[in-house]
C-alpha cells in the first residue's frame, strides 16, 4: 500500500515537495491555513541558483517553465553610499543564469500545477506516535492521521514542536518593507536609481534597499538594530507616522536615496529571526521538517533555494524506498544530509547579515565584493 504523507504548509519547501512527489505518482495532500493561493500577498522576488532552487525544479520537471517566467536582468545589483555614490554597479552578463530573479506568486503557481492543496485548513498540532500513525490536528476541531507529516510551515511552525523544542530568537535587526507601484512612470529617477535589478546602501548599523519585481513592481526595505519594541509609541497602521519615523532614522541620507521611502502606501514591519545555526532534533518517525521550520536563516539569498531543494530531495527519497518499512530510512538519512548543508549555509548567511548591518558600512561592502561575480 501506498504510503499516507502529508505536507503542512504550501510556501516554495512543501510544494516542491508536493510536486516532486506527484511527478512520481506518490499521492501527497498539502494543508494550507490560507483560504485560497491569493489570500494575501505572495512577497517579493526570489533569485534561484543554479545548484539549489534550480536544481530542484529540474527535478519537479519544471525547470523550462520557470526559464520562460525568469528574469536573468534582475541579477543586476547596485551598491551606493548614503550620500548617494555609486560604489559598485554589476550588471550579469547576456547569458548568466545563476540565479535569475522570479515573483514570489510565480514560483507559486508554477509549482500548484496539479497538486491537491486543502486550504483553509489550518494546523494546531502534530502528534506522532499514535496507534493510527501520526495525527494531524486542525483549527476547525478535526484531525487526520498519516504515516508521514511533513512540517514546511515557516517560521513559527505549528509541527516543530512533535520533533524539537526550539523556537526562533530575534537577531537584533529589524526590516520595516514598503513597495512602489508603475515605478518607471510613477517615479522616473527611482527606476534610474534602482536599475535592473536591485540597489542596496548601506550606512552604520543600518540599509536600504530595493528590488525590482516584474511589471514595474519594486519592494523596499529598511533594515536597522533595534530592540524589537523600537516603534513603542508608535501605531504602525499610521503609514505618515512609520515614514516619519523612519526617515528620522535615516536623517543625513541623500535625498535621492531617501525617495524611496517616500511613495509606500503601507509599511509591514519584519523582526528577523533565526533559528539555531547548527538546529538538529532526534529523529522522530512519522515526522520531519523542510525549509524554514528546519533552518531558518537571515533573509539572504539562501533560505527559499534550500527550502525548495529540502523539498526535492526528500520526495526522492521517498519515491526510492522500496516499500513502506523503509519509509524511515529514507527520512532520517535525508535529515542527515539536509542538516549538514543547512548548517553551512545558516553560517554563511548569519555572518552576512553581521556585515551587512555593521556598525563599518565598509563591512557591507568588502561583503558585496567576495560574493558578487568579477
Amino acid at each position: 500500500m501506498r504510503q499516507r504523507i502529508a505536507v503542512v504548509g504550501s510556501g516554495p519547501a512543501g510544494l516542491t515537495f508536493a510536486r516532486v512527489l506527484h511527478r512520481h505518482g506518490h499521492p501527497v495532500t498539502v494543508f494550507e491555513r490560507d483560504p485560497g493561493p491569493d489570500a494575501r500577498p505572495p512577497g517579493g522576488t526570489l533569485d534561484l541558483h543554479t545548484g539549489l532552487g534550480q536544481l530542484a525544479l529540474e527535478k519537479a520537471g519544471l525547470l523550462a517553465g520557470f526559464e520562460e517566467l525568469s528574469r536573468p536582468e534582475g541579477q543586476a545589483m547596485r551598491i551606493l553610499d548614503p550620500d548617494g555614490t555609486v560604489l559598485r554597479d554589476w550588471r550579469p552578463r547576456p547569458d548568466e543564469r545563476a540565479n535569475p530573479e522570479i515573483d514570489r506568486g510565480q514560483l507559486r503557481d508554477l509549482l500548484l500545477g496539479p497538486l491537491d492543496v486543502q486550504w483553509g485548513r489550518g494546523v494546531t498540532q502534530v502528534v506522532p506516535g499514535t496507534r493510527d500513525g501520526t495525527l494531524v490536528r486542525f483549527a476547525d476541531g478535526r484531525q487526520e492521521a498519516f504515516d508521514l507529516v511533513v512540517g514546511a510551515d515557516g517560521a513559527w511552525s505549528r509541527t516543530r514542536p512533535a520533533v524539537s523544542p526550539v523556537t526562533p530568537h530575534y537577531t537584533g535587526i529589524t526590516s520595516v518593507g514598503t513597495s512602489l507601484d508603475e515605478v518607471d512612470t510613477r517615479h522616473p529617477e527611482l527606476a534610474r536609481l534602482i536599475g535592473d535589478g536591485s540597489v542596496g546602501v548601506y550606512g552604520a548599523n543600518r540599509s536600504l534597499v530595493a528590488q525590482r519585481n516584474s511589471g514595474g513592481h519594486v519592494k523596499v526595505h529598511a533594515r536597522f538594530r533595534a530592540p524589537l519594541d523600537w516603534h513603542a509609541g508608535l501605531d504602525l497602521a499610521d503609514v505618515e507616522a512609520v515614514r516619519s519615523r523612519l526617515l528620522a532614522l535615516f536623517a543625513g541620507w541623500s535625498a535621492p536615496v531617501l525617495e524611496l521611502l517616500c511613495h509606500g502606501a503601507d509599511f509591514t514591519e519584519h523582526p528577523v529571526h533565526v533559528l539555531p545555526v547548527s538546529h538538529t532534533w532526534e529523529h522522530v518517525p512519522g515526522v520531519t521538517l523542510l525549509g524554514d521550520s528546519a533552518h531558518l536563516m537571515p533573509p539572504l539569498g539562501a533560505g527559499a533555494n534550500l527550502a525548495m531543494l529540502d523539498g526535492a530531495e526528500l520526495a526522492e527519497a521517498i519515491a526510492a524506498a522500496p516499500g513502506p518499512g523503509e519509509l524511515d530510512q529514507a527520512v532520517r538519512a535525508f535529515e542527515e544530509r539536509m542538516w549538514a548543508r543547512a548548517g553551512r549555509w545558516a553560517q554563511i548567511t548569519t555572518a552576512g547579515l553581521e556585515r551587512l548591518v555593521n556598525p563599518d558600512p565598509a563591512e557591507a561592502l568588502a561583503h558585496f565584493d567576495e560574493v558578487q561575480p568579477s
